[in-house]
């Protein structure tokens, strides 16, 4: 074996980490428009990034395992300061092989520490200053309720969300205000701060409309495995006056007129659908809005009677009005057929036919009209994040006909508003939509930042940018969701634009980027995005079903608290709304607080552990109490 301090060894790396050194030098120099465009905030990093790019198009793994041997860095850890990490190198190998060290060669030193203070300087300006005891920022997608329940805000910012994130591709601008104006009441009420982010629809590849079931609307509490309950079903009523049918998903419509009768300590008793009596407590109340709990599960329709009971009083009777059912999922096993065509009439499951051959295939819309005329037979399709998969087998020009191959569960069941990915196929409609840009219009004025959706490429950064400047707004800050196969592709162009534009920030959609490139590649893929952004000293947002089962059903499975533990490798967190968000949120900001302290990025921080004190147990010694 080679003696990995012998001269000539040396000699050898000290010429490999040159050569590096030369090429990041020669892709600056063809980038030289390109940096001389960046604001002058931008440039350090936009080089950076291009030395980091520069380096990861060659196998560097040799150079790797040669300096391994040598006991010096690996350039394992160089993404936030490439220069200075080639340049500390370099010096220790000439001192080692005894050569002299120009002093010009030691001056990419003093970036080590600038590459880390950029990436949290860029992190505060769009995300906010983070807490003392933990970096990692906390989202949150706002459900419906917010706009009617202050009270749920405060819960929210008291269990630790930093960042309110509303979806424009539901509710409106008026509901959206609501919800901004309950944050600040929260706000006052609690004395923190949250940054308010608007995420833009973009194309949309969803589902649509199905035909309503009957109206019929149920809850149920969560148990554990021997029935006891764990968490109460939750139930939230509010005032209708309208003679429009109100949708269901807003809660259960009860006349303005009782409305008022309603109030906190209040109990609601019904007999359900079922003929059974239920007792509702009523836990909190706003002006538009009752959130009521039950520990039964319960089936109630449009005229069930409400007794209003305030203590050991009768305070008197209301009725549930009508409202639209919701619809009945489409049913798909594999070898059946499914019509997607153009428009937003309501789908319908397939015609009830013994003989498969003869049944007429189900039928489901979407308005994005570029899938019509961009996909092409044997073209892959898959619905609702890959748990519905089929291949085009006919285009026309406003149909296609799918074959579905697999689902994940017998049968699939296919629901309005589910993603459409098409991973094979180049779409080349424009990430902003008319709905986007009129949206954009009501929002500015109260956001922090704006997500950008179904972002493939620079253009697409420039195009936000511009509508920005148009609407005099150029201090909002800009997320760009990387959610497409396209845009992970391009990920080295598209934050060299960005970082024309700050402030900005990137998210890591992982449902649709897993459905895109395959969820096998995605633990791949997340770190090199993560390695990426970390080179232009961008900040991360690391999203989608982040404690998913324990936001929606109330208990956390064990690989969503790793996942949750793994994300604090960025600077921001999302999670998805649920009935226990609140209880999510105050367990991610846990698993984020202890994971603080062990790891920064990439780099395991060696803080004192009591497992590994060699007096642990001593009857004569006293722990400190800290946790290991």
């Amino acid at each position: 074996m080679t003696d990995p301090f012998s001269s000539e060894h040396l000699h050898r790396l000290i010429r490999d980490v040159e050569d590096l050194v030369s090429t990041c030098r020669q892709r600056q120099a063809q980038e030289a428009r390109t940096l001389a465009a960046m604001p002058q905030e931008s440039r350090l990093s936009a080089a950076n990034l291009i030395h980091y790019l520069a380096i990861r198009d060659r196998d560097v793994i040799p150079l790797q395992e040669n300096l391994c041997r040598l006991g010096l860095s690996s350039l394992g850890r160089m993404e936030a300061h490439v220069s200075a990490t080639l340049g500390a190198v370099r010096i220790a190998l000439l001192r080692l092989a005894g050569l002299p060290c120009d002093p010009a060669g030691e001056e990419p030193l003093n970036e080590f520490s600038l590459g880390g203070k950029l990436l949290a300087e860029n992190a505060a300006k769009i995300l906010g200053d983070p807490t003392p005891d933990r970096s990692t920022r906390i989202m949150v997608t706002m459900p419906t309720e917010a706009a009617q329940d202050p009270v749920l805000l405060s819960a929210l910012l008291g269990a630790g969300m930093e960042i309110m994130r509303i979806n424009c591709a539901h509710d409106d601008p008026p509901t959206w205000l609501r919800m901004v104006e309950n944050l600040r009441k929260a706000e006052a009420l609690t004395g923190k701060k949250c940054k308010v982010a608007f995420d833009l629809a973009g194309p949309k590849l969803r589902t649509g409309p199905i035909e309503p079931g009957p109206p019929v609307i149920h809850w149920k509490p969560v148990r554990d495995w021997r029935g006891e309950v764990v968490s109460p079903a939750r139930i939230r009523f509010y005032p209708f006056d309208s003679t429009s049918l109100p949708p269901v998903e807003d809660g259960l419509p009860l006349p303005r007129e009782d409305f008022h009768r309603i109030q906190p300590g209040s109990l609601l008793r019904l007999r359900d659908a079922r003929g059974r009596r239920r007792d509702l407590n009523v836990v909190a109340t706003s002006g538009d809005c009752a959130i009521a709990e039950c520990d039964h599960t319960g089936y109630v329709e449009p005229g069930t009677a409400i007794e209003i009971i305030s203590g050991s009083h009768h305070i008197g009777t209301t009725a549930i009005l009508p409202f639209v059912a919701p619809p009945i999922p489409i049913e798909l096993r594999a070898g059946d057929q499914l019509v997607l065509f153009l428009g937003d009439t309501p789908g319908l499951g397939p015609s009830p036919n013994d003989e498969r051959e003869g049944a007429t295939p189900a039928r489901i819309g979407c308005d994005f009209s570029g899938l019509f005329t961009d996909c092409q037979p044997g073209d892959p399709i898959l619905f609702d994040d890959g748990k519905i998969t089929g291949i085009i087998v006919e285009r026309h020009p406003e149909e296609l006909l799918v074959e579905i191959q697999r689902t994940s569960k017998n049968p699939g069941r296919l629901r309005p508003e589910k993603g459409i990915n098409v991973p094979a196929t180049s779409l080349t409609t424009p990430a902003l939509t008319t709905k986007d840009l009129d949206d954009l219009m009501h929002v500015v004025p109260h956001a922090d930042m704006v997500s950008l959706s179904f972002v493939r490429g620079p253009r697409d950064v420039a195009d936000l940018v511009r509508e920005l400047d148009r609407l005099h707004a150029p201090h909002v800050g800009i997320v760009l969701k990387i959610e497409t196969r396209a845009a992970f592709e391009n990920l080295g162009d598209i934050l060299l634009e960005s970082l024309r534009h700050p402030p900005v920030a990137v998210m890591i959609a992982r449902g649709d980027l897993g459905v895109e490139l395959g969820f096998e590649r995605m633990a791949e893929v997340q770190e090199e995005i993560l390695w990426l952004c970390e080179a232009a000293h961008v900040p991360v947002i690391w999203a989608t079903q982040v404690l998913e089962t324990l936001a929606k059903k109330g208990l956390a499975t064990r690989a969503e608290v790793t996942d949750a533990a793994m994300s604090s490798r960025a600077e921001g967190v999302m999670l998805n709304k649920g009935p226990h968000i609140v209880q999510a949120v105050r367990t991610l900001s846990d698993i984020l607080t202890r994971m603080h302290g062990h790891q920064r990025k990439k780099t395991a921080r060696l803080r004192r552990l009591n497992v590994a004190t060699s007096d642990k147990g001593h009857p004569d010694r006293k722990s400190d109490g800290k946790a290991g």
